[in-house]
């Protein structure tokens, strides 16, 4: 009897997955491959807060992109607390929810298996994966902590491969960690959360402020904004800087030099190999950036023995939640 060759096992088919992530004024949702790439999309506004009337939303997309496309699981990515099973919404204060069963409304409208994770954790698996969290080789590090820097501060943690959520799914609120014991007030109760001093509202704030102040330096910034400071945006900060102008170049620095306060603390407690900058505020780049390292390089603990971890802009942008909502429903 002739002997046959083992065979090779074949590859194991990773089913396409749909990303919903939901915004306060957009629900976008996404068929993602292995290889985390959107190969379908659309959108849909988001309604108002009901739970109900923004399923039925999410279902809508999700049947759209069924028109075209072949899936599997689905993975939705929303604000705030998700319980350890993936399933409900403990608590999610823009939207007014408390302990919604997300999961079981979407799977009665789409007859797919549904998960839900933090748009935060979403957004820091997709860099994990498939984004910043990548070597110059590709290969995924180990430990990782992505910030993001939007209206808010968001956070995600991966260590050891595994994406941390907590005993009650709120792992990773960096944002409302005290930096400043009295501090600012801070939308969660407390006063002096870093949220208040590394994020979107904080660069609008101290910009108008300046403006309000009548100093010199501000000049610039109030023509732009049609001499309203309530017309001051992110955008236009950045977009000042990026052309130069000193106030809105110290507005930038003033902020990466918090931001790197806080990685220099986060650092200390988690040790990460890369820490991941993302967000709305992180287009401002090396403005952001180049100051958040200078002020870690000199808050990190035990400086003198050890390199502080590279910081990188996120990769994958405003798609990271769709992309890690629907990489974890594989999960």
């Amino acid at each position: 009897m002739v002997e046959q060759p083992a065979q090779t096992p074949l590859p194991k088919v990773v089913p396409n997955a749909v990303g919903v992530d939901i915004g306060g004024t957009k629900i976008a949702a996404g068929v993602v491959d292995h290889r985390g790439e959107i190969v379908a999309q659309t959108r849909r506004e988001t309604p108002a807060s009901h739970p109900a009337l923004i399923a039925a939303a999410v279902a809508d997309a999700i049947a759209e992109l069924r028109t075209t496309q072949v899936f599997g699981p689905v993975g939705v990515a929303a604000a705030g607390f998700v319980d350890a099973a993936r399933r409900n919404v403990v608590f999610a204060p823009n939207l007014a929810w408390r302990d919604e069963p997300l999961a079981d409304h979407l799977e009665a409208l789409v007859a797919a298996p549904v998960v839900v994770e933090n748009d935060a954790n979403a957004a820091a698996w997709a860099e994990y994966r498939f984004g910043g969290g990548l070597d110059e080789q590709g290969r995924a590090v180990d430990d990782l902590v992505m910030l993001t820097l939007g209206t808010g501060l968001g956070g995600g943690i991966v260590t050891g491969g595994v994406l941390q959520r907590g005993a009650n799914g709120a792992a990773a609120e960096l944002g409302h960690v005290r930096a400043v014991p009295g501090g600012r007030a801070c939308g969660c109760g407390n006063s002096g959360c870093w949220e208040q001093y590394v994020a979107g509202n904080a660069l609008v704030r101290d910009a108008r402020d300046l403006l309000r102040s009548g100093e010199a330096e501000g000049a610039p910034l109030l023509a732009a904004v049609g001499g309203d400071p309530e017309n001051v945006t992110g955008p236009v900060v950045t977009r000042l800087a990026q052309a130069g102008d000193p106030g809105c170049v110290r507005l930038l620095a003033d902020l990466g030099r918090w931001l790197g306060e806080a990685v220099a603390s986060f650092v200390a407690m988690l040790d990460p190999e890369v820490v991941v900058i993302g967000g709305g505020v992180s287009n401002a780049g090396e403005l952001l950036l180049g100051p958040a390292r200078t002020s870690l390089a000199e808050n990190l603990s035990g400086r003198t023995h050890r390199r502080p971890p590279p910081l990188r802009t996120a990769r994958k942008g405003n798609d990271a939640g769709i992309i890690g909502a629907a990489d974890l429903a594989r999960v």
